[in-house]
């Protein structure tokens, strides 16, 4: 597989033609989400594996596979461990992301309840139920990833993401993070305990925060695909649309400074330790006591809060905003502008702010309607005021339920009652179930896919190439994410399906 390069040729002053995205702070966002199933009451003995592979049986039988492409321009598949895993078609904001995020959820839920019915009717029992958990990690103490997708300009180095990015990513988890009940007690982030480096090219032999393998699924003298692996899967529609779009304004900075050959300032916040860091942000509740070391600026005792770091990230990026408005507004533009929560660049800064600020004045609940953890803490110590200490097993009963989106009860309740808030309503969800984001190449996708499906052709896809093997062979490569223009070749393919 190859590497990432930390050079290109298209940095500033190349001479080599420049698409119009390479220029200004324009994104494609994507969500990979990887889920953990199980399965209770059964009359005899099945693994999670048999039931993953009863899920997937409706692929197999349309696709000949358990990887496929879906008509909404995803990608859904069965990784290794038994694992289903959705990752989300190309998106131009945040909030498109968001809505084929929860259009995978009702994937998942609909192949879990269909794999249900098929073990209860073999025999299984009518008690049996299957478990599909969004979330990072089971009892056994595996753990399983979200991984978020960035295009960012070729001439961002390694380096820029490991010191500039990565203590962001590392303490953006005071609102992003899911929660965790563990046994030494309750943590921020499910993926603290099993992250073992800060980059690298690895995925099995070790865990990476970031991963650099180099498939840019783009054009590769321009953008390189930044993997991040350091999140959490979130129940919380306002924690997936936050951590996309405050970690794209963070990435814009770092463009910026890359392109002009300048500083971003973000390098002030580069930890000694990240692996450290992150187990120390993750068991502090109180988002500020604990100190992070920094790497070494002259004063080795130099050292901040993760509350702290964050307040530095969103001054630097506030002041960029203002002195790069246009630009940034063209790339992150607002959605329904007459409404309160317009989900914009703004709104984004708005809700960041308001963050920091209540978590330093110390009232941590006041986030419970936005942030997992603190949704799920909350819930916990009502729990224990209404019916005494709970034991660790109830306690993980309940840590589990809350991502159960197949068969679980606590988070649906809370929007049921109004206490998390929903940014995607049911219908804009279930529409993202059948159509893709109408302004990049997965709109494309999703057509060919539609289309072979309805003709009873052979096909099969990547993220960049369209193929027809039956009745006759034609290809399309679909090379920029941005693009939902046909071109003559996809032309030719459509025409072949007729």
């Amino acid at each position: 597989m190859p590497q990432l390069r930390d050079s290109g040729n298209s940095g500033p002053g190349s001479s080599i033609q420049q698409s119009a995205q390479f220029e200004g702070f324009a994104r494609i966002f994507g969500v990979e989400t990887e889920y953990g199933v199980s399965v209770t009451g059964a009359k005899k003995p099945v693994d999670a594996g048999q039931v993953a592979m009863t899920m997937f049986r409706p692929i197999v039988s349309r696709a000949r596979s358990t990887n496929t492409y879906l008509t909404n321009g995803s990608r859904l598949y069965l990784d290794v461990g038994s694992h289903p895993e959705y990752a989300t078609a190309e998106a131009r904001s945040p909030l498109d992301a968001l809505a084929q995020d929860l259009a995978g959820e009702r994937i998942m839920i609909r192949l879990a309840h269909q794999a249900q019915e098929q073990l209860r009717t073999a025999g299984y029992g009518d008690a049996l139920r299957v478990h599909v958990f969004k979330n990072n990690a089971d009892s056994a103490g595996h753990s399983f990833g979200c991984h978020e997708n960035y295009l960012v300009r070729r001439f961002v180095s390694l380096e820029q993401v490991e010191h500039e990015l990565l203590p962001f990513l590392i303490t953006r988890q005071l609102y992003t993070g899911a929660g965790r009940v563990t046994e030494s007690g309750f943590e921020i982030t499910q993926r603290a305990d099993y992250l073992d480096e800060a980059v690298s090219s690895a995925t099995t032999r070790s865990r990476p925060m970031v991963n650099t393998r180099d498939e840019p699924h783009a054009d590769p003298e321009e953008f390189r695909r930044l993997h991040v692996i350091i999140g959490d899967s979130n129940r919380s529609q306002w924690a997936t649309w936050m951590k996309l779009a405050v970690t794209h304004l963070v990435l814009c900075v770092i463009e910026e400074a890359a392109r002009l050959g300048v500083p971003s300032g973000f390098e002030a916040f580069n930890l000694a330790d990240p692996g450290e860091a992150n187990r120390a942000v993750s068991r502090d509740l109180t988002c500020q006591h604990t100190q992070l070391q920094l790497a070494d600026t002259g004063n080795a005792a130099a050292t901040m809060s993760a509350l702290d770091i964050q307040r530095g990230y969103f001054t630097l990026v506030e002041r960029f905003f203002h002195d790069h408005r246009d630009a940034m507004l063209a790339a992150m533009p607002s959605h329904h502008a007459d409404s309160p929560w317009d989900h914009g660049v703004e709104q984004a800064l708005s809700e960041w702010r308001r963050v920091l600020d209540v978590l330093e004045a110390g009232h941590v609940t006041d986030l419970a309607d936005r942030v997992d953890w603190i949704a799920k803490w909350r819930l916990f110590n009502a729990l224990r005021a209404r019916k005494g200490e709970l034991s660790h097993a109830r306690l993980e009963q309940l840590d589990m339920d809350y991502h159960d989106i197949a068969n679980g009860t606590l988070y649906d309740s809370l929007l049921r009652r109004n206490a998390i808030l929903q940014l995607v309503d049911d219908e804009a969800a279930t529409q993202a179930l059948h159509e893709p984001p109408s302004n990049t190449r997965a709109v494309l996708r999703g057509h060919f896919v539609q289309a072979a499906l309805d003709a009873g052709a052979q096909f099969s896809c990547d993220w960049t190439r369209l193929t027809l093997t039956v009745p006759q062979h034609r290809e399309a490569v679909i090379l920029d994410p941005f693009n939902a223009t046909p071109n003559a070749d996809y032309d030719r393919l459509l025409q072949a399906l007729q």
